[in-house]
């Protein structure tokens, strides 16, 4: 099977190529990434001489570069690239709607014209708002998002899912809740607090810190999309989760507790705007359909991620320098505290 992966220098569609590799060693893929700054080629540099691995620089809303890439021959497309970081949609929604909206449908008319196979849309939880206290998002939950950043992947799943009904398009679509593990750009929660936390650095935890988000463990959830890709039916909505809803701060303090570090560097900061309550996925449907369930324990599954980051502190170095310290200075350094 020959493969195009757009959006696969980032963090879980790297892992996503490196899983499909090692299951799969015969198919080919392409990776068609942009490389803005969440896109690292650092994150595959183990695969890059692999025969059956090719690399192509390139901008899903670049309706030329894509077509010679979907013309060339491609059984399926698994769409991962995308603007995905709340904070900075709402600094500038431009380049959301670019990529995520345009961007997909760029890819999805090149895909109707080369007849390709498959077209999986990568999504997430977000495009369903918020949740109260009780209760899970399923597939048929209405769509409410609250940010321009889910606003615009909310649009790209209705877009993906008219090409299926109006054209015929075998369009698939996959929403899961929070990833967490390797290879994760650390303006998220996650990576950012284990980063902050090594540097016994304060832990900017916004608002009371009691929002909750389900969390998975990103090779669960590319072990969830590797079955959607070969099994899904073309028109469906598939919700994967990780069952494990946790409060941000608990999650910082798990962090603070691995590194033996004092609670006194939690920092509350100004909430951001429009910030959902509660997170939970009901992944019955996929657990039914294909019988997926989550295999990394969420405590686990944090302390095999601190490992990570320890480990690789060059990689996570390079990450922290330049653009990102602007942002990071911009956003909690400069944020109101609480």
């Amino acid at each position: 099977m020959r493969l195009m992966v757009t959006g696969g220098a980032g963090f879980i569609g790297a892992n996503f190529i490196k899983h499909i590799l090692r299951k799969y060693p015969k198919y080919r893929i392409i990776n068609f990434d942009k490389l803005t700054y969440a896109g690292n080629l650092d994150n595959l540099s183990d695969i890059a001489e692999n025969d059956n691995y090719d690399f192509i620089q390139g901008d899903i809303a670049d309706s030329n570069a894509v077509s010679k890439v979907v013309g060339s021959g491609i059984d399926a497309i698994i769409n991962f690239a995308a603007e995905s970081h709340v904070d900075r949609s709402l600094d500038d929604a431009s380049v959301f709607i670019v990529t995520n909206v345009v961007g997909t449908q760029v890819l999805l008319e090149a895909a109707m014209k080369c007849k390709v196979g498959r077209f999986i849309q990568i999504s997430t939880d977000e495009v369903y708002g918020s949740l109260g206290a009780s209760g899970y998002f399923t597939e048929t939950t209405p769509l409410r998002p609250n940010s321009p950043y889910s606003a615009s992947k909310a649009a790209a799943d209705l877009l993906s899912l008219s090409y299926y009904r109006s054209l015929g398009l075998p369009v698939v679509i996959t929403r899961c809740s929070n990833n967490y593990g390797p290879y994760q750009f650390p303006e998220k929660l996650i990576p950012l607090f284990i980063a902050n936390a090594m540097e016994e650095k304060p832990l900017p935890v916004y608002g009371d810190g009691q929002y909750i988000r389900d969390w998975i463990y990103v090779e669960d959830h590319c072990r969830a999309i590797d079955m959607v890709l070969h099994r899904g039916k073309p028109g469906e909505v598939y919700n994967i989760g990780g069952g494990n809803e946790r409060e941000n701060l608990w999650i910082t303090e798990f962090i603070l507790a691995y590194f033996k570090r004092p609670k006194t560097l939690i920092m509350h900061v100004k909430d951001r705007p429009g910030h959902d309550r509660r997170y939970a996925i009901d992944a019955g449907k996929i657990k039914r359909e294909f019988g997926f369930e989550p295999t990394v324990d969420l405590e686990e599954g944090l302390k095999q991620t601190i490992r990570w980051y320890v480990n690789n502190a060059e990689w996570l170095g390079k990450i922290r320098s330049g653009e990102y310290k602007e942002y990071y200075k911009k956003h909690y350094l400069e944020r109101e505290k609480i």
